[in-house]
């Protein structure tokens, strides 16, 4: 066997899952949409400005993309009345009620508020996903997916370190 006959059975193998992703999901990354306006005024920041006010896992989250470790943040935990809101410019985001235990590790909600979120498509794992950012300050909050409950059928799965819960 060469080289080349190696390679080139290589690449079909990686393309079934890919082809398989495309051919199952609802959500074609093709069209990925941007959920803008509300209104919502946009801030820019200087990273440097970013690093004063973030601590440096938020920085990581919001402002590099990193993901939180799974079952590390206390708001996967709170039930109460409220809003999760972005930490990095505090635009409310999610209500309470729309959160639900995905039992995945991290803060999931089925449903957002409208115009507060933009996507866009995420291939650092090869096999692509929707990622969605704050439409205000363009904070990573997390990768929205196809397997959350009705009545969307969605499940935001966020970062814990990107939000900040407000109390009713």
């Amino acid at each position: 066997m060469n080289r080349r006959a190696v390679l080139t059975g290589l690449a079909a193998i990686a393309t079934v899952p890919v082809a398989g992703y495309f051919a199952f999901s609802k959500r074609n990354l093709g069209d990925t949409k941007q959920i803008t306006g509300s209104g919502v005024t946009r801030i820019n920041k200087t990273e440097a400005e970013w690093r004063d006010i973030l601590n440096p896992q938020e920085f990581a989250v919001l402002r590099e993309g990193a993901t939180e470790r799974p079952n590390s943040s206390e708001l996967n935990a709170e039930k109460r009345p409220g809003t999760f809101v972005c930490a990095g410019c505090d635009l409310p985001l999610f209500k309470s009620e729309w959160k639900f235990g995905s039992g995945t590790g991290w803060p999931s909600f089925y449903d957002y508020i409208k115009g507060h979120l933009e996507t866009s498509a995420d291939y650092k794992l090869v096999v692509p996903r929707t990622e969605y950012h704050c439409a205000r300050c363009g904070g990573h909050q997390g990768h929205v997916f196809d397997d959350g409950p009705p009545p969307t059928g969605e499940r935001w799965r966020n970062n814990g370190v990107a939000l900040k819960f407000v109390l009713a």
